[in-house]
């Protein structure tokens, strides 16, 4: 056989639905840089080698690649050295916990945690 399978089918429906989402996948790159120009900062970390951070005003997400192009890992969190401090409640107050550490989750931390993640989802499903 000297052509491609995906030659050989190319009008069948689900050979074409194939070529759709291979053309259209959004670029990795493409979506980094969206995200740094809207004014995130991207970082890397030793700990978490395959994910890209994303941090902006003390949230941070990690984003991995996906058969869509980048998605974020887990949810949004906040940043605490080189930890994410994960929302939770603890004695009845909400509060960001990463280990034994604690940060108080105040209205104003979690509009901003919330516009973060919103803005992120919003770069990372259809651009700017």
């Amino acid at each position: 056989m000297s052509d491609c399978i995906i030659e050989r089918f190319q009008n069948h429906p689900m050979t074409q639905s194939l070529n759709d989402s291979i053309l259209f996948m959004p670029d990795p790159a493409e979506q980094l840089q969206k995200i740094y120009v809207a004014g995130f900062e991207l970082k890397v970390f030793a700990r978490f080698p395959k994910c890209v951070g994303v941090v902006r005003d003390e949230c941070i997400a990690l984003l991995v690649p996906g058969t869509d192009g980048l998605q974020m890992l887990g949810v949004p969190g906040w940043q605490m050295g080189e930890a994410i401090g994960v929302l939770v409640e603890i004695g009845g107050r909400l509060v960001f916990q990463a280990k034994q550490e604690t940060v108080e989750a105040t209205p104003e931390r979690l509009d901003t945690l919330r516009q973060f993640r919103e803005d992120l989802k919003r770069l990372l499903e259809n651009g700017p």
